[in-house]
């Protein structure tokens, strides 16, 4: 049973930490995505 809960710590806690940082990269990936559409947008208007 000890080694379950061993188990279950040494791969719970980088999951919830892997989880965690996705959730806040995914945010600032959305703005870079939205950024790098505008900058192409006013490429395209200079070009």
């Amino acid at each position: 049973m000890e080694g379950l809960f061993e188990a279950a710590a040494n791969v719970g806690f980088p999951m919830v930490v892997s989880i965690y940082l996705l959730t806040r990269i995914e945010g600032k990936m959305e703005n870079l995505t939205v950024s790098i559409n505008k900058l192409s947008s006013a490429l395209e208007k200079v070009s």
